[in-house]
């Protein structure tokens, strides 16, 4: 989470519906990577532990139709603004919008637009029932492969090996802020205390789960993405909420057959 030091403390950026009382926060609402935040949160589980195939997903019941009910009010806010397309950070840029969620990829553009007073923080808890609950994103990484049928295998894989390395994951880092998992390189003094890369890292640590990658998960996309539309084109409402929820939860747990 980026934002706005000069608007919001430190103790506010904790709590996002603290938040929302003293700025405006811009959120990738209709992004099916970024939504289950909440879900997650109030203990919908994907898979188990991510690796269970078996074990499908939940986001049924009352906790998942709490969490919805959370969300329209929250659309309905008008502090809250559903990021599409770079409009975070132009709100940005122009000063309509105070905080954003996003990934290290934009931390340049904020820069520009923010300047000093550009913080950054692993996620916030939101307010649900009178409770703080805890937003989860997803963690992922990638990984560097050599393709079996290449043509030139012992080249391959000295390319593979030097992107791998620490040299390239310094590069990466200087131009293109993507934050480097070598552990020596994370314990260098500019990258150890860089405010980016301490934030990244709470959030993999201490706000995160990481993405399921069972087969099953590509049924998980489409049926989120449409809620959150749902949601914000007002088909999606207090009155339908648990019927729209149960819905989401089915078409996730679909076989993809029917």
């Amino acid at each position: 989470m980026f934002y706005d030091k000069s608007v919001f403390s430190e103790d506010d950026i904790k709590n996002l519906d603290t938040m929302l009382e003293k700025g405006v926060v811009s959120f990738p609402f209709t992004n099916s990577w970024y939504l289950p935040a909440f879900y997650i949160g109030n203990g919908c589980t994907l898979f188990g532990d991510g690796t269970d195939e078996s074990a499908g997903v939940d986001f049924s019941g009352q906790k998942a139709v709490d969490v919805t009910n959370y969300l329209i009010d929250l659309v309905d806010n008008p502090n809250f603004k559903i990021d599409a397309d770079g409009s975070g950070i132009a709100g940005l840029r122009d000063g309509s919008i105070k905080a954003m969620f996003t990934g290290s990829w934009d931390a340049n553009g904020i820069k520009e637009s923010l300047g000093d007073n550009m913080g950054v923080a692993s996620l916030p808890t939101y307010t649900l029932n009178g409770e703080e609950v805890q937003m989860y994103a997803y963690a992922g990484s990638k990984a560097i492969g050599v393709n079996s049928q290449s043509k030139y295998p012992e080249a391959a894989v000295q390319l593979a090996v030097y992107l791998g390395s620490a040299e390239a994951q310094r590069l990466h880092y200087e131009l293109r802020n993507v934050i480097p998992c070598n552990t020596e390189l994370l314990e260098a003094e500019d990258i150890a205390s860089d405010e980016l890369v301490i934030a990244q890292n709470d959030t993999f640590n201490y706000t995160s789960i990481m993405q399921p990658f069972v087969s099953q998960m590509n049924n998980c996309w489409t049926p989120v993405e449409n809620l959150g539309k749902g949601i914000r084109n007002g088909s999606v409402t207090h009155d339908n909420a648990e019927e729209q929820t149960e819905a989401m939860n089915d078409a996730m747990n679909s076989d993809g057959l029917s």
